[in-house]
C-alpha cells in the first residue's frame, strides 16, 4: 500500500512539474515577444527556467522559508525559556529593566520615563 502512495506522489509531482513548464512557456511566449521583442522559448528551456528560478530564489530547500528559520526560531526560544526559568525573580526585574531601557529607544516598548503624548480627556 504505501509503495503506491510513493509511486503516486513521483507521478503527481512530474506531471505538476511538467504541467508548470507549459504554463511559463505559454506566458513567457505570449508576453516576453510582444512586450520587449525577446526571443520565444521552447518547453525545455521552460523547464530549464524553472530549475534555474528554484537555485536562484529557494536556495534548493536551505533558505529561510524552507524549515531552517523556524527551527532556529525553535531552539532560541527554547534555550530562552529555559534560561528565564533559571533565572532568580531579581535577575528577571533586571532583564526585564534592561529590556525596556534598550528597546524603548526604537519606540518598541515604553519606557517609565517617557512622557506620554496623548492629551488626558476633559
Amino acid at each position: 500500500m504505501k509503495r503506491y502512495w510513493i509511486l503516486k506522489i513521483i507521478v503527481l509531482s512530474a506531471l505538476a512539474i511538467l504541467a508548470l513548464s507549459a504554463v511559463v512557456m505559454l506566458l513567457w511566449n505570449w508576453l516576453v515577444p510582444s512586450l520587449f521583442n525577446g526571443p520565444s522559448i521552447s518547453f525545455g528551456q521552460a523547464l530549464g527556467l524553472l530549475v534555474l528560478s528554484k537555485i536562484l530564489f529557494s536556495s534548493l530547500g536551505r533558505g529561510r522559508w524552507s524549515g531552517g528559520y523556524s527551527a532556529r526560531k525553535r531552539t532560541w526560544k527554547r534555550r530562552f525559556e529555559e534560561k528565564w526559568h533559571n533565572m532568580t525573580p531579581e535577575e528577571r526585574d533586571k532583564f526585564k529593566t534592561t529590556m525596556k531601557q534598550h528597546c524603548s529607544k526604537w519606540g518598541w516598548m515604553p519606557s517609565a520615563s517617557t512622557p506620554k503624548n496623548r492629551k488626558e480627556p476633559v
